[in-house]
């Protein structure tokens, strides 16, 4: 394998990553704050319905980006309210959630569009461009550092760079401000808070809402940046390992970058090695196309220690008089 087939997989992880570093950076605010969220695979892939059919109508990304947040914003609120007002089980909240937008979006698809369950194709100004970064095609014959910089870091869409700047910010806003240390305590330890006289159901609520943005930037990344339009179940999982990467990352920004990553390297080589030839054993597609999934299980099986969620989560708050 030579380098630039190298950096043709770690673009390709990068590209297939984004989504994966979005929906687990939206859970990693919402499962800190004390609420389990299972319904980002839902979020994601309303978010991807609308951002699609939006675009498709307008011929603008931009409108679609506002499009697909304002979708996972309402499954969003949706689990605010069975989760926080109404103090019902999360997990159940996350499971109805999936399977709303499941249906939703194939009906409303079929209903507006009919293709199928999916979106008219997208091009020109309804997508996301990439963006070439400064100096990268002066640049983009220099061994090694040129590839890197003109092949690697250059040419992905904004989106992409949002995700990667997220990272930082969350990591910032959870271990360097006042809000941060308050949404951690409410995940921790929510009495506390309360009794400090900060109100547990509105950071509760901000931490849910913030989920909405970024399950939504996700699922917009889905329709209009990596694909050209919205196509039934799109989403295939990324959300939940998402929240597996979430897990392995133990709630923490920065790692979960590397966990995100490294499953969207592990896709990037089933696409690029469909088949390998082991001589004794011939892997089939159906086992590389499995194998993203496979790794999520067996990291989870005990690869990745103990990990210690929030003490609160999943425990709805009751206010004592």
């Amino acid at each position: 394998m030579d380098f630039a087939t190298i950096i043709e997989l770690l673009d390709s992880a990068v590209r297939l990553g984004t989504p994966l570093l979005l929906a687990c950076l939206a859970g990693l605010f919402s499962e800190r704050a004390g609420i389990f969220d299972i319904g980002l695979e839902g979020k994601m892939l309303m978010a991807a319905f609308f951002s699609g059919a939006v675009a498709a109508m307008t011929g603008s990304a931009w409108l679609g980006l506002l499009a697909g947040i304002g979708g996972a914003m309402s499954l969003a609120l949706i689990h605010g309210l069975a989760s926080i007002t109404f103090r019902g089980n999360q997990l159940i909240s996350g499971v109805a959630v999936n399977f709303l937008a499941s249906g939703f979006t194939v009906l409303i698809a079929q209903s507006w569009f009919q293709q199928g369950g999916r979106t008219p194709q997208l091009s020109g100004n309804a997508r996301f461009e990439p963006i070439t970064l400064p100096g990268a095609d002066a640049v983009k014959d220099v061994p090694v550092i040129g590839q890197i910089y003109s092949n690697l870091l250059s040419g992905h869409t904004i989106l992409v760079y949002v995700a990667f700047a997220m990272v930082p910010l969350t990591w910032w806003v959870l271990f360097r401000t006042r809000f941060g240390l308050r949404l951690r305590a409410v995940g921790e330890n929510p009495e506390s808070v309360d009794t400090a006289g900060v109100s547990v159901i509105r950071l509760r609520y901000t931490a849910v809402a913030i989920t909405g943005v970024l399950s939504g930037l996700a699922g917009t990344y889905l329709a209009t940046g990596l694909a050209a339009g919205f196509v039934k179940e799109m989403t295939a999982g990324r959300g939940f390992i998402a929240l597996a990467a979430l897990i392995f990352a133990k709630w923490r920004p920065v790692p979960a970058l590397g966990a995100t990553m490294l499953f969207g390297l592990l896709e990037a080589i089933s696409n690029r090695y469909p088949n390998i030839d082991l001589g004794v054993v011939n892997l089939p597609i159906q086992f590389m196309q499995a194998v993203p999934y496979i790794l999520t299980v067996v990291i989870l099986a005990g690869f990745i220690g103990k990990a210690i969620p929030p003490r609160a989560g999943g425990q709805p708050y009751v206010k004592e008089r």
